[in-house]
């Protein structure tokens, strides 16, 4: 490897929906793109025989080693800086930590943590490390929302007063854990990051529309911060749309109204449109929202400093994820604890 180079362990082939693996679709070739990481090495989550299998599949595939016996051997390896973890949702704290307590960076799929209980374990790690903790939390990355973040820290809406945020996917495969779990982390990881503001008081309803009694397919947020400050989020799954590839995002916009203006966000924009007879595709130039993740990765890593996100806005995502699953069945506002730290 050249110097400043750093090296890849691939941990975990698996995510939150029966047919995710983020890991090749999402990491894999964009770490494979990026100039300061290679992938050394992949290995598959302890106790997991399928995850292990894809291990040896793609390594295989790669022209890696063979995984190795044992997570504490392929964390031992010298050439690895870096874990990508996507190991399976009830395995994936454990695989984290060890990491961390190898001396291993870490990006770690979404969520980091199915409850806050469990982020926070993830978090006082990587603080008593020293190491990084990058929570794949990608779509704050993306070119409209970061000049969105310019603008509104800029003043030119004045004083934020509230943030209405849509983020629906069409079609694909009905998270087993709730759409709840497994997208409320970006869009309220954005409207975290658009204002600055921690949340204070959590209500939400949730639904099942067309899952034929599964889990929530929709979830509706309401949220109060600091400062007064109010966001109301929805977010779900619907049925497949002509204009819409798979899994792909149907609406995914911000609208934050200020004391001095509206700036309304789409964040499937810019793009070029492509439309057929039978659907129509968005195809993006330029870097990708997880080609930028990748970038402050590396940066963190380099300077010795703290990922922003970092796994304490991560916890903050879960009790947000946590009251909202209370506020669900009860039908009633959960209030946050004050004393909640951390950096946004």
């Amino acid at each position: 490897m050249s110097e400043g180079t750093l090296g890849v362990l691939l941990l975990g082939f698996a995510g939150l929906g029966p047919d995710q693996d983020h890991q090749q679709d999402m990491y894999l070739p964009a770490f494979g793109t990026h100039d300061g990481f290679e992938v050394v090495a992949a290995a598959g989550t302890p106790g997991d025989a399928a995850d292990q299998a894809a291990a040896e599949r793609l390594a295989g595939k790669l022209g890696l080693p063979a995984p190795a016996a044992d997570l504490d051997a392929a964390l031992a390896d010298p050439a690895v800086d870096v874990v990508s973890v996507c190991a399976p949702p009830e395995r994936r704290v454990d695989a984290v930590i060890a990491a961390l307590r190898a001396g291993k960076h870490v990006l770690v799929d979404k969520p980091l943590a199915l409850t806050a209980a469990d982020a926070a374990r993830v978090a006082a790690v990587a603080a008593e490390s020293g190491t990084v903790c990058l929570p794949a939390h990608h779509q704050r990355f993306h070119p409209m929302i970061a000049a969105a973040r310019g603008a509104v820290a800029g003043g030119k809406v004045g004083l934020p007063w509230n943030v209405q945020a849509d983020f629906l996917v069409a079609g694909g495969t009905p998270s087993p854990a709730g759409e709840l779990a497994n997208f409320a982390v970006y869009p309220v990881d954005v409207v975290l990051a658009l204002t600055g503001l921690r949340v204070r008081r959590v209500y939400a309803r949730l639904s099942t529309y067309w899952t034929d009694g599964g889990a929530d397919d929709f979830a509706l947020l309401f949220l109060t911060h600091e400062n007064g400050l109010t966001s109301t989020i929805s977010i779900g799954r619907t049925r497949e749309l002509a204009d819409t590839r798979p899994a792909g995002l149907a609406v995914h916009r911000y609208r934050v109204s200020g004391s001095h203006g509206v700036l309304d966000i789409d964040a499937s924009r810019p793009a070029v449109v492509l439309r057929r007879a039978e659907a129509s595709s968005q195809t993006w130039h330029g870097a990708g929202t997880v080609d930028r993740l990748l970038d402050e990765l590396h940066a963190a890593v380099s300077a010795g400093r703290p990922s922003s996100p970092s796994a304490a806005d991560a916890v903050h995502i879960a009790e947000i994820v946590d009251a909202a699953r209370t506020s669900g069945v009860s039908g009633h506002p959960v209030d946050l604890r004050s004393d909640q730290e951390g950096s946004r």
